[in-house]
Parts: C-alpha cells; structure tokens; sequence
C-alpha cells in the first residue's frame, strides 16, 4: 500500500506515519508537510530514518500535489489547530489551510482513485449550544446528564447528531465547511470517504500550546517547574475533557484503512470519553503524582473567547461500527508524555519550556 500523510511531520500525522511503518513495513508512505509549526522539524528526522518519505510541500499549493506519485490512501491530518486562529481578524492562513487544502487533498486523492481518510474536530459543534447543556458540578470537574435541552447529547457525551447551528470558532467552521465537500466528493465522484470528529488528541511529540495541545503544555510546565493558570468558570479548574492517546486513535486509523467500504462516507466521533477525561484539576493532581513536582496556578475566573466548559465524546457509533474503543486513561497518558520529556528534554526544552 502506498499512502500519503498530509501535515507527516505534524504531532499526528508523524506518530501515524510512524506507526504505520513499524507495523506495515513493506507500505510506502509519504509525508507531506510545510513545517511551518516550530517543533515539527525534529519529526522529519524521526521519520526518515525510518525509510518514510518526506517531502516538504505545503496543501494551499495545488501545484505541490503534482510531484507526489500516485497512492492507495490519502490520510488528511493537516491543519492549522488552533481554535483562536483567525480571531484577531486575520483568517487568511487558517482558511487556504483548513479548506482550500483539503479541496487540493480531495481532488489529489480523487486523481489516484485513493481512499480519503479525513481527521476533523469535535470544534465543529457549536459554542453557545454546548455552554447551554445540563451538567452538575461535582467536587474536582463538571459533569453532562442525560436530561438534555437539545438531541444528541447524554451522559456519555456528544453524539453525531448534535445540533450544528450556530458559531464554532472559524477554525471549527473550517473543518465542518470540509466535510460538507468531502461528502460530495463521496455521493457525486464515488470517492471513498471517512471523516473522524476527534477531540484532544495528546500523547509524546505534540509540542504543546495554550491554544492547541493542553495535555503537553500542563505536563510540561509541571516538568520544568513553571506557572499555570485555571483560567475561566470561576477558576476553580473544573473545565472537564476527554484526552485521546495518540496510539488509540492509530488502532482506529489503521483499521479504517483497511476496512473503509465498511464505514464509507460515514462521519464518527472518535475521543477518549468518559473513561479518559479529566478536568484541569484532577488533570494537576495527576501531574504533581507523576512528577513529583507541585507548581503555582493562579485563579482567573473570566473565561476566555471560544472556551467551552465541558465536552466528552460519545463513541458510540465508532464502537458499534468498527469495534474500536480508546484503551489508554489519562493516567498512562501523563506517564507517557513525562517519559517522552525525560528522553528528550535538551532538544524539548527550547520549544515547550
């Protein structure tokens, strides 16, 4: 099998490439990316040394497209992830990235006839209804209960059929503005098509941020003893949300791609639920065990644009179609990431600290 990764050198599209390869060692897979996130240039290595392709290249130019070789699947897990992107007035990048890109994807992968893996967000439902839903607050995190205002809502978690009206965040409208063109490229091209809603996808080698990667960034700060902020709801922490290992999202990936007539033109949340969710609080509990280091966090209790309180993905559908389920609790994955920056702290430290 022949497969092209776009963002290969990002957080998930190497820890894909990287998988696929240690697992499949005779594919050939190329990993598309225009390094412009600062950390992604140390993947390139990690790649290929591995015997993965790299090709610097960026999806807002069609004419980058032209050189790849033909391939069997398209993995699409470029982007640009932040949720504050673009709300200073300045969208540009965010949607020639988030939109144009995945159109110059599809017609690439329409091109080859190759399968289209997309990998969306749970940004995609709207702000205001998610604010509005029915929750308890519990001692250490906020909690969803199953009598709900809107459908597709539970104690589970949010399910697929979640009202979309409403404002998301531009990067959240990006990414839904793709789907709604990849499910043409699905009915009217025949192309075959799987569009995965994830929601934090953390793990070793996300080089974390406030705006995009908050597991990192609080293990990281714990890591080389820094400051943190519970920012918003009181300040009390208790903003709740399910964490994906980056490993269960691959076991997800991988059986996709080889059984995607089984879930063709279907759209799946794919998150942690509820047995890997944390809140900030129970989150710093977790990190002060695991590192034995305790740091200040300063309480501001104005919540910020775009901030949500509380989401958990209910994984329902992925289960029942495809039998996945995410193994990896919050617990392992704080072990995780800590042993990564221990392996790694000099060429970390300059990029995360």
């Amino acid at each position: 099998m022949k497969i092209l990764i776009t963002g290969g050198a990002g957080f998930v599209g190497s820890s894909l490439a990287i998988a696929l390869k240690t697992n499949y060692p005779s594919y050939e897979i190329y990993c598309l990316d225009n390094l412009k996130r600062k950390g992604s240039e140390l993947n390139v290595a990690r790649i290929s040394q591995l015997g993965i392709t790299y090709v610097h290249g960026d999806i807002r130019n069609k004419e980058d497209f032209d050189s790849l070789p033909a391939v069997d699947a398209v993995i699409e897990a470029s982007a640009e992830p932040s949720v504050l992107a673009g709300l200073d007035g300045t969208p540009d990048y965010l949607i020639n990235t988030n939109l144009f890109g995945t159109v110059n994807c599809l017609n690439y992968a329409l091109k080859h006839r190759a399968k289209f893996i997309f990998l969306s967000t749970s940004r995609v439902y709207p702000i205001k209804t998610i604010e509005k839903l029915n929750f308890i607050e519990s001692e250490t995190r906020f909690e969803l209960t199953d009598e709900q205002p809107v459908k597709g809502v539970s104690s589970k978690g949010i399910a697929e059929d979640f009202p979309l009206d409403g404002a998301r965040s531009l990067y959240g409208t990006t990414k839904l503005a793709s789907e709604l063109i990849i499910q043409e490229y699905n009915e009217f091209y025949g192309l075959q098509t799987v569009i995965n809603r994830c929601g934090v996808i953390t793990g070793p080698w996300q080089m974390g941020k406030v705006d995009q990667g908050v597991m990192v960034l609080w293990i990281a700060k714990h890591y080389w003893e820094q400051q943190l902020g519970y920012f918003g709801y009181g300040g009390t922490g208790k903003q709740t949300r399910d964490m994906l290992h980056v490993a269960d999202l691959y076991r997800l990936i991988d059986w996709q791609l080889h059984n995607l007539e089984k879930v063709n033109g279907e759209i799946l949340n794919a998150g942690g639920g509820n047995e890997s969710s944390t809140s900030l609080q129970e989150l710093t509990k977790i990190c002060q065990e695991v590192t034995g280091k305790t740091i200040p966090i300063k309480q501001v209790a104005e919540t910020r644009t775009a901030d949500i309180r509380l989401y958990i993905t209910d994984n329902s559908k992925v289960t029942r179609l495809t039998g996945w389920a995410p193994q990896i609790g919050v617990r392992q994955i704080v072990e995780d990431i800590t042993e990564w920056l221990d392996q790694n702290h000099v060429a970390l430290a300059p990029i995360l600290k």
